[in-house]
């Protein structure tokens, strides 16, 4: 398997564990270390350290179920032990009972620790809707 593929499969492991509520298994995604980071969402979802990002999840999986992550755009950068990814994806939930579609975009620091690709950082973020296309910056509309 290819390391672009090892990497790739560590975000399938997350949408598997995520799917599943697995909040142990969503953490042996990322390293065994107090500085790993996850930057959400939400105004207050700036975590480092597994304590503080296991929060996020149990906070996620009491309020929605998700049952599918649909990968779009993507791109994977590897130098040596590091990599980076940058992707698109959707997020397929319900919430309050009602199916809904959650488009986000990520930026996921991996390191390569004992040949296994582990997680230090996973920022998430979503469009700015009131930015025209070809446009720098939003606007008030």
């Amino acid at each position: 398997m290819s390391e672009q593929n090892k990497v790739m499969a560590t975000l399938e492991e997350y949408s598997a564990a995520y799917c599943a509520k697995d909040t142990d298994r969503l953490m042996r995604i990322f390293a065994d270390d107090d500085s790993i980071s996850l930057i959400g969402t939400g105004a207050d979802e700036l975590c480092a350290g597994p304590a503080a990002i296991r929060e996020v999840f149990d906070r996620n999986f009491a309020e929605a179920t998700a049952n599918q992550f649909e990968w779009h755009w993507k791109q994977i950068t590897i130098v040596g032990d590091s990599a980076v990814v940058a992707i698109t994806l959707s997020i397929h939930l319900i919430f309050d009972g009602q199916a809904i579609t959650v488009p986000i975009r990520w930026t996921v620091s991996l390191s390569r620790i004992d040949g296994v690709w582990k997680w230090l950082h996973r920022h998430a973020s979503a469009a700015a809707t009131s930015q025209d296309e070809g446009t720098a910056y939003p606007t008030d509309k």
